[in-house]
Order: structure tokens, then sequence, then C-alpha cells
């Protein structure tokens, strides 16, 4: 691996370590349970967020520790390391849905909101995506129009993490015309009425998330809930979407290198033809290409995330680290399942959660090919 003390401080191995015995404690001994359920109990928010692992990367002012990527991508990867992107993706469902509020709503959303979702009490969601809409942002048509003191709401959302047992949903709406610039986003609580939660949906991978249809019918949000500027939402949006696929990529890496070391195990342990697997050629060299790739993924997102960290402008190699990185991890996925033979397609083996769980990364935060469109514009085309 990558030598890690080039990014990673004494405060980041605290951070490491204590996630880490959370995970030992907390979660691994009931991943199984919570992948068939197909949902995490609200308990472990509560439990991470007295941890303080729910409050990294979030403002000091309201319970969380402050911003400090590094902090972020330690506690990131201890926590995958339970293997479960599912649960990963359910307690991090607040670092999608909390930062436009933080960053963007008033005084008073802010105080009433942030601190019961940095705590643990409550859970936040981010609801952007539409049924037939896919990675068409700008084109959505939830439609928010202004009656007084409240907007009414009609439309629906999809693919909702969080979204069964969410609390607070951050949610873009087209409050004016066609386009980009006519997107807002409004905080809708749980309990308003003409919002509806489906039942969850059943997907190949992240089982134990929680995932959701949202609908509204003349949802009535009150105008104190709007969050930043009206028609502003798209560029709130744009903003968030950096530190999220950085967390993908990371996700990514950390599922490759799980990956990577179970087959360098396996091939050790199980045996064909009289000697260890480790002793035939075709395995020994791509196993050493799985490396190889993972080596360069996980350097390139660190040095990305470095640069993001210093403030540097990265919106090109922020989208190039997440496409490298679900490439390596899908590469590495595959294989691993290939080492493995049929118990890789088994159920009770580690690969093949990983290789399921792995599938929506390339497409989740900004699909892989509206990344090499990002990367295509950044580089004048």
């Amino acid at each position: 691996m990558s030598d890690a003390l080039q990014y990673f401080g004494e405060t980041q191995h605290l951070v490491r370590d204590s996630v880490g015995k959370f995970v030992a404690r907390e979660i691994s001994p009931h991943v199984e349970t919570w992948e068939e359920a197909g949902e995490i109990p609200r308990e472990l928010y509560r439990k991470a967020g007295a941890a303080g692992i729910l409050g990294i990367g979030h403002p000091q002012r309201w319970g969380g520790s402050g911003p400090d990527v590094f902090s972020k991508i330690a506690a990131t990867e201890a926590l995958m390391e339970a293997g479960s992107g599912g649960v990963v993706a359910s307690l991090g469902s607040l670092d999608i849905g909390l930062p436009p509020v933080w960053q963007w709503a008033g005084e008073e959303l802010q105080r009433r909101i942030c601190p019961e979702v940095i705590a643990g009490r409550k859970i936040q969601c981010l609801a952007i995506t539409e049924p037939g809409g896919g990675s068409d942002v700008a084109g959505l048509r939830t439609r928010a129009q202004r009656q007084g003191d409240y907007y009414r709401v009609n439309g629906a959302k999809t693919f909702i993490t969080s979204g069964v047992n969410g609390d607070f949903y951050t949610v873009a709406v087209r409050t004016g015309g066609a386009g980009y610039g006519g997107i807002s986003l409004l905080l809708i609580e749980r309990d308003t009425p003409g919002f509806s939660v489906s039942g969850k949906l059943r997907k190949m991978g992240w089982w134990a998330s929680d995932t959701a249809e949202l609908a509204f019918t003349d949802c009535e949000v009150p105008v104190a809930n709007l969050i930043g500027a009206e028609n502003a939402g798209f560029y709130a949006i744009m903003g968030n979407f950096q530190m999220e696929r950085l967390n993908l990529a990371v996700m990514a890496n950390t599922t490759a290198r799980l990956a990577l070391e179970a087959s360098l195990e396996y091939v050790q342990q199980r045996q064909a033809f009289g000697r260890p697997l480790s002793r035939f050629q075709t395995l020994r060299h791509r196993l050493a290409e799985m490396a190889t790739l993972l080596e360069a993924s996980t350097e390139f997102t660190y040095r990305t995330a470095a640069r993001f960290s210093a403030g540097e402008t990265v919106v090109k190699e922020v989208s190039m680290a997440k496409n490298l990185a679900t490439q390596t991890s899908d590469r590495v996925t595959y294989d691993a399942v290939q080492i493995f033979g049929g118990m890789g397609y088994m159920r009770e083996c580690l690969v093949e959660r990983l290789y399921r769980d792995n599938r929506i990364l390339a497409i989740g935060g900004g699909t892989y090919e509206i990344m090499n469109e990002v990367i295509a514009k950044q580089l004048g085309l």
C-alpha cells in the first residue's frame, strides 16, 4: 500500500484506531444480520454519534470535529473493514445530506437540524435522483411552487440512501424555469403532510443500506426550510459532489484492498494438483497486477485528497480518481471471485459481497460516463 505517513498524521491514526475498535465491537459481529434485514438499527447511528464518528468533517459548533479530509478518509477506510458497503453508506448518508444545511441554510434551521443529526438522534438523507432522471440533475422535475409562507411540492425521488428510516431530507426541487438555474434545495421533514416513503427497494448490493422511493403530493414545506437562495441549489449540489466523489473513490480502493487481501490469504491456503494456488504463475501474475492497480489508484486518490484539502480546485482530478478507483475495484473484485472459484460465488464468502457491493460505486455520485464528461470539459473539450 501507499506510504500513509505522507498523508496521515497522529490525529488521523487515532481516528483510524478509534473507529476500528468501534467497528470490531459494534458492527462486524452483526453484519450478516443487517445484510439480511436490509437495514442497520437506529441505535447504531446513536452509538456512532456518541463515539464522534458521525461528526467527522462537520462543524464544531454543531457537535462535529471540524473539517479534516484525511480524518474522514481514515474513518471511511476503518468502517469499510467490516466488509459491508451498505453499512458504510447508511452511516454516511449525513455526509451528503447535511453539508448543504450547515453551509447554506439559515441559522435557525441549522440549529434545529445539525446537532440532532451529528449526535445520531436523527437520520439525514439527500434526495436528488428522480425516476427516469438518472444523472440529469439539471432536468429534475419535482416542482415546488411558493404559496405565501410555504412551498407546495409535487414529484418523486428514487434510490435514496437511508430513505426508509430517514428523518430529514435535503431535497432538490424546481422553483424556477428549466435548466440548472431553476433548482433550489428544501429541507423536508418526515412527518410533513403529503410526503410518503416507499418500502425498501431490493438491490444487487449494499443490502444493509435501506434505499427508498419518495413521493410528494401537495406537500407543504415552510419557506424557512429553504436551503440557501431560491434557484441557487444547483451550485450547492455541485459543490457537495466533490467530497462525495472523493469518498466513493476511497470506498472503491478499500473494497479492492479487502478483496486483494482475501485473495492473497486464500491462495496460500488452497491447494490444487498437489500444491498451493500461490505456486501457479498465472495466479501470481494476476495478483501482482491487482496489487499494482490498487497501489496506483490509492496513491492518486490520496494525492488528490491532499490537494483538495489544501484548497486547490481539483474537479478534474476528483473525477479521475473516482473513475480510476472504480475501474480498479471492478477488476480486483472480479479477479478475486475468479481466484476463489466456486467459493467466491457463495454468500458466505467475503469476496462475493465485495463483488456485488462494488458495482454501485461507478454509478453513485455521478456515473463513470458523467465523470468522463466532467474530465473532458476540464480539458477544454
